[in-house]
């Protein structure tokens, strides 16, 4: 079985990249000793865009992997759909 975002799979990657520019920016501000501020701004921003990536990889999941399974049925729908729930719940919590 494929993963579900396998169609956006370039997209993610794309984000995921500007993602980590962000992360090295944030070593280079400390290291650098700029303003707290600033370095927490570039840290929401970093935040923000992980949890935008994390559900868009949670939607395509759920419509997909998890639609899949619920549709044959069986014991791996439940074992998705608890898969799913558990994701929910550590990102409401992050």
């Amino acid at each position: 079985m494929k993963p579900g975002y396998v169609e956006n799979k370039v997209a993610v990657q794309k984000r995921l990249r500007r993602i980590e520019g962000q992360v090295r920016g944030l070593q280079r501000m400390v290291e650098e000793d700029r303003y707290c501020i600033n370095v927490l701004e570039l840290i929401s921003a970093a935040t923000k865009a992980l949890q935008s990536v994390a559900l868009e990889l949670l939607d395509e999941h759920l419509a997909h992997c998890v639609a899949d399974a619920v549709q044959a049925g069986g014991t791996d729908a439940k074992k998705k759909l608890n898969e799913a729930s558990a994701a929910i719940a550590r990102l409401v919590r992050s």
